[in-house]
């Protein structure tokens, strides 16, 4: 663990609620910068570190209490079909903990004083496939072939001390039983979190099953769903508060729709800062938001739940 902030994550959850960061994506995009490509956030990580670091502020600015690193479609293979070597690649991952690091660090010289963490994300594999099957899952990899491509990417992350490891997004129980196996003994807590659709993962597991793989795993200090419609969350907060007793994180997108095929959102934003006292209620601790929420609706979360 860090040391940057007093009481540390964990401790946080037990005392109330957390507010999360937004999309860091749709906040580089509107600073300016192409986010074309397979590595997506990550590709700023060796271009335009600075821009990360600033993505992040702006979101601690807004209120948030945890920045997410620009990791989640980082990853070695990823990286290597770019030319860029092993050394290099675990340079930048330990990178993108760097730069939130700068950007808490920047935000207590701006006079933020509340206690700030750094959530190292841990996109799925589709992450790394760039195709979109990341909302399918099934690659039609083992369990055990998915512990052997989360298993040292995890292991920089975590040897660059976040103050907890966000595997995020993931589809199905497959991918969950190999994140929960790669993530032991790593040292850092982490958190657990889906994407779904209606009651089900996206590759149509009940979620009570899904949720129960992470009841017992010490390392995990909650569980819940991101990057789904933000009326999915509601059902899915109740259900995983009650399956594993540990606290939930919710963050969903927009509710506006991705076409992976043709790289375009289509659809109606639905989330507003409103339904975070909702998703308080049923057992969120950690709420924020994904794909196109930005700085102006985490600061409606964080007064919705600062007031509440």
């Amino acid at each position: 663990m860090s040391g940057i902030a007093s009481p540390n994550l964990a401790q946080a959850l037990a005392a109330g609620a957390v507010v999360l960061d937004g999309g860091l994506s749709n906040q580089l995009e509107a600073a300016g910068h192409d986010l074309g490509g397979a590595l997506w956030t990550a590709r700023l990580l060796a271009e335009c570190p600075e821009a990360v670091v600033e993505a992040h502020l702006a979101y601690y600015r807004a209120g948030a209490d945890v920045a997410t690193t620009a990791s989640y479609q980082a990853g070695f293979e990823g990286f290597a079909r770019l030319g860029t070597g092993r050394a290099e690649t675990a340079r930048l991952l330990a990178l993108s903990v760097e730069l939130a690091r700068e950007a808490v660090r920047r935000a207590r010289a701006g006079g933020i004083g509340r206690p700030l963490w750094v959530a190292a994300s841990a996109g799925p594999y589709g992450a790394v496939l760039a195709d979109g099957s990341e909302y399918r899952g099934r690659y039609g990899l083992s369990i055990d072939e998915l512990e052997r491509f989360h298993r040292p990417r995890l292991e920089v992350l975590a040897a660059a001390a976040p103050d907890v490891l966000a595997l995020e997004t993931v589809p199905d129980t497959d991918e969950a039983t190999a994140l929960l196996r790669a993530v032991r003994g790593l040292g850092v807590p982490a958190w657990l979190s889906y994407t779904v659709d209606g009651d089900r993962t996206r590759a149509g597991q009940p979620l009570e099953e899904a949720f129960a793989l992470a009841g017992d795993v010490e390392e995990v200090i909650a569980v819940g769903v991101n990057c789904c419609a933000p009326g999915d969350v509601e059902h899915a907060v109740r259900t995983a508060a009650r399956v594993t007793g540990k606290p939930v994180v919710a963050y969903p997108n927009s509710g506006e729709v991705w076409d992976a095929e043709s790289h375009v959102w289509s659809g109606r934003a639905g989330f507003t800062g409103g339904q975070a006292r909702a998703w308080r209620a049923a057992g969120a601790r950690l709420v924020g938001g994904c794909c196109r929420v930005g700085p102006a609706e985490i600061a409606s979360v964080a007064r919705e739940l600062r007031a509440a």
